[in-house]
Order: C-alpha cells, then sequence, then structure tokens
C-alpha cells in the first residue's frame, strides 16, 4: 500500500469526507508532509474504490460543483488495520530492539 493510499484511508477513520476533507485531513496527520495533489487523491480513490476499500457515498451540490463523499469500507478498514500493524513490525525492528542496537543499512 502507498503511503498515499495509507493516509487516505487513515483520513476515513473517523467517517465520510469529501476529497478537499481528505486532502486535508491526510495533511494535518502527516504534520504537512505529505500534500495530496487533486489528480492523485482521485486517481488513489478510483483505485481504493476498485479494490473495495472505499466507496462513493452521496453527492451534494456546493457552489454549483458537485461534492462526493467516500467512506471506508469494512474491508477497508482491515486493510489499514493490517498495514499500520505491518510498519509497526518493520518500525521495531529497526528502532525496538531489546538490545538496544539499530540496524545499519548499507
Amino acid at each position: 500500500m502507498s503511503e498515499p493510499q495509507y493516509f487516505i484511508l487513515a483520513a476515513l477513520q473517523d467517517g465520510p469526507l469529501h476529497g478537499y476533507g481528505i486532502i486535508k485531513a491526510a495533511e494535518q496527520a502527516t504534520g504537512g508532509r505529505l500534500r495530496l495533489a487533486v489528480g492523485t487523491l482521485y486517481g488513489a480513490l478510483e483505485r481504493l474504490e476498485r479494490a473495495g476499500l472505499v466507496a462513493a457515498g452521496h453527492e451534494e451540490i456546493v457552489d454549483g460543483r458537485a461534492r462526493r463523499y467516500y467512506r471506508l469500507t469494512e474491508e477497508g478498514g482491515t486493510a489499514l488495520g493490517r498495514e499500520a500493524l505491518r510498519m509497526q513490525q518493520a518500525a521495531a525492528v529497526v528502532i525496538g530492539r531489546a538490545d538496544g542496537t539499530t540496524v545499519a543499512w548499507a
């Protein structure tokens, strides 16, 4: 799972959001490090929707423009949890070793 996909799914944990809301939630969650471009967001949402991890919900018209909301599916929540655990375990190899040493990468 790519980093943008991970943070898109994470943004939807608390409930449905529209595109701009997802962008802002991902940016906030990463302290501004991840700034999703609109094209990147909607491409990722399309792939996540095809994979069954998110679902498009209701639409509303705001200032003459359609605003579609996306929600995390049950399968998406499971995938997000698995990825979080995988990253936690990978980080533990490097920073949480019982003997206090870290791995040196060549």
